[in-house]
């Protein structure tokens, strides 16, 4: 167990092949089945227009966001306390840890009903088991440790790829590119909402992506083995959810994929793909709970933070068994995170050039500390980017503050929101401006 403490080079075992496996395992998600399900009023065309975009913008910032801790060793929320500050990034964690919380419960909910769908078949049914198991699996999957997690995804990531290309085989062959193409798109849903939730599923990955960089022999490589890997497997994950939906409209597309194999004799098979994908992807978060977490009250240990992480996951998921407003659920997430990390990129990319003085990210004095260990030109900038995201995103301003509003803005919420916080936050630093009363 390594806690939040920088990695020494010597103890960094995973290259850029470890990395396109461990991010590939977690694009392989009945939730990204799902989130391609949630674009279907785009219909076929523009759709994967969406989809190819939507990942085109969300993967760089969150292969960029890697490098910082494959260069320094570092996970996510102390690559955070440069700009926002020791305690600013308390802020930060606290709605990382939230967010994964969410996470864990909404992958155990799906597989949960997934799995007893499938096992139905064979005449047994209990959702809350398979809910129980998979939680206490995935933990188990957490507490190995990086060592493992490189061998362990191999063969794992391996087997889901094979079984998921028999899944695209299979719905295509029913259905195929022409019957898909003439379903209607509907023109009252906004293409910017579409790419919106394309973008939300990497940006919802960037709070995590340095836990797991950290590790990297080389930042290179670590870099374009998350790209890659995520772009291809979730745009993959997101083609066949959106498929799905056009061939059976449904509110569960990853339901329809997984009746589809068993329909054609592949029950086991789909029951392994549901397990193992919850396991590649879900242990990220329960881990990540617990770092994020030592963030904030370093003694209480990783290994323990692991297990609260993976029970309050599964606690969530046994209460509140019904996922409802999962679209909302992915454009708040981009809501939170996109002006965040568009701050935290700018300081380190921009103004600090990738020079960081390691030492003093875990001292609560110096030139990391700003005013009483906050940045309150950070948390100014993020708050006017978290307006800017709500003020382009429609359907997010309705369901938060109750007002109907649409503006013709051709790229989404996303990217304003993000760019928005950057460049007010570059803006203040260059200038001297907010950021001398603070040091």
């Amino acid at each position: 167990m390594t806690g939040i403490e920088p990695i020494p080079k010597k103890d960094r075992n995973m290259a850029g092949l470890d990395f396109f496996l461990l991010w590939a395992g977690a694009a392989v998600s009945l939730a990204e089945i799902w989130a391609g399900g949630l674009i279907v009023p785009l219909g076929l065309g523009l759709g994967l227009l969406a989809i190819f975009l939507g990942h085109l913008i969300g993967n760089t910032p969150f292969a960029l966001g890697g490098i910082i801790g494959s260069r320094w060793g570092i996970p996510t929320m102390v690559s955070v306390r440069p700009s926002f500050g020791i305690r600013g990034s308390y802020f930060a964690a606290g709605l990382n840890v939230i967010q994964l919380i969410g996470w864990t419960a909404v992958m155990l909910i799906i597989c949960g009903n997934a799995a007893d769908a499938i096992s139905k078949f064979y005449g047994f049914s209990n959702v809350n088991l398979w809910i129980l198991l998979s939680g206490a699996i995935t933990a188990l999957w957490a507490l190995v440790g990086h060592r493992f997690w490189k061998w362990i995804e191999r063969v794992s990531v391996a087997a889901l790829l094979i079984l998921c290309l028999t899944m695209t085989f299979l719905i295509f062959r029913k259905y195929g590119w022409e019957i898909l193409s003439q379903v209607p798109r509907d023109k009252n849903f906004p293409f910017m909402i579409g790419m919106d939730l394309v973008i939300a599923m990497p940006i919802s990955w960037l709070p995590l992506v340095s836990d797991y960089s950290r590790f990297a022999t080389n930042s290179r490589s670590c870099f374009w083995g998350t790209w890659v890997g995520y772009f291809v497997i979730s745009s993959w994950m997101y083609l066949l959810g959106l498929a799905a939906s056009l061939a059976i409209p449904s509110p569960d597309p990853s339901g329809v994929v997984m009746n589809l194999m068993v329909e054609f004799g592949w029950a086991i098979p789909a029951l392994l793909i549901v397990f193992f994908s919850t396991f590649t992807t879900t242990f990220l978060d329960i881990y990540s709970t617990a770092i994020s977490g030592l963030n904030i009250a370093p003694k209480l240990g990783e290994r323990k933070g692991v297990i609260l992480g993976g029970a309050l996951g599964t606690v969530t998921a046994l209460l509140f068994p019904v996922l409802l407003d999962y679209e909302h659920f992915l454009l708040f997430i981009g809501a939170m995170f996109c002006p965040l990390f568009g701050i935290v990129l700018v300081d380190y990319f921009v103004l600090r050039r990738r020079v960081l003085r390691v030492e003093d990210l875990y001292r609560k004095e110096g030139a990391y500390f700003f005013w009483k260990g906050i940045n309150p030109v950070a948390i100014f900038s993020w708050t006017i980017g978290f307006i800017l995201y709500l003020g382009f995103s429609p359907m997010l301003m309705e369901k938060v503050i109750g007002i109907q509003a649409s503006f013709p803005w051709p790229l989404g919420s996303s990217l304003p929101s993000m760019i928005g916080a950057g460049l007010l936050y570059w803006m203040f630093n260059k200038k001297g401006g907010l950021s001398l009363l603070v040091r």
